[in-house]
């Protein structure tokens, strides 16, 4: 990037209407904090959350996902179980353009109290909500906070379009509404 990164973001938030809602500055009062960083941006997460659940004793297929391995809940603090996960959705939807990739990484808030999030990259003409997963690593109960921030987004732009893109793949999490759960074609 040639130019400042937050200007940059900004310009293609614009451009692209590549997040939305989009916050132009890092919010801070009292939060974990989330908006525009210094390489980056800083994804919310949603009231929403699927927590994973052993009460039905399956087991976790990918390939055949029982979604009874979950318990919905919906609230500004989700606790997370001792050594277990759940998945939630950001507050923010992407439109990520055909020549950017994405990598998005925890916030280190949440990583020094043993609490990971996880998230594949957003490949060029990905568009949804993101689905996040968050694992207690701890053998205490987490609380995680909604609408409050719990991952950065970093951007990577090459100077051409990429051949094939998400879009063009017909990829199965193009344009996810809510959190989603693993799919096999």
């Amino acid at each position: 990037m040639s130019i400042k990164p937050d200007k940059w973001i900004t310009r293609m938030v614009k451009e692209y209407k590549m997040i939305e809602p989009y916050v132009e500055s890092q919010v801070k009062d009292n939060a974990v904090s989330f908006g525009v960083s210094s390489y980056g941006y800083d994804i919310r997460i949603a009231d929403e959350f699927k927590i994973f659940t052993n009460i039905n004793t399956t087991v976790v297929d990918p390939k055949n996902f029982d979604p009874k391995s979950f318990v919905d809940f919906k609230g500004d603090v989700a606790i997370i179980p001792p050594n277990s996960f759940a998945l939630g959705r950001s507050v923010e939807y992407f439109r990520i353009p055909r020549n950017v990739l994405t990598i998005c990484v925890g916030k280190s808030t949440y990583a020094r109290c043993g609490i990971i999030t996880n998230v594949t990259p957003f490949e060029p003409e990905w568009e949804g909500f993101v689905t996040l997963e968050i694992s207690n690593t701890t053998p205490l109960p987490a609380k995680i906070y909604a609408n409050e921030g719990i991952a950065q987004v970093l951007f990577f732009e090459s100077d051409e379009d990429c051949l094939v893109s998400y879009k063009d793949k017909k990829g199965k999490y193009q344009k996810q509404q809510g959190i989603t759960l693993p799919k096999v074609p």
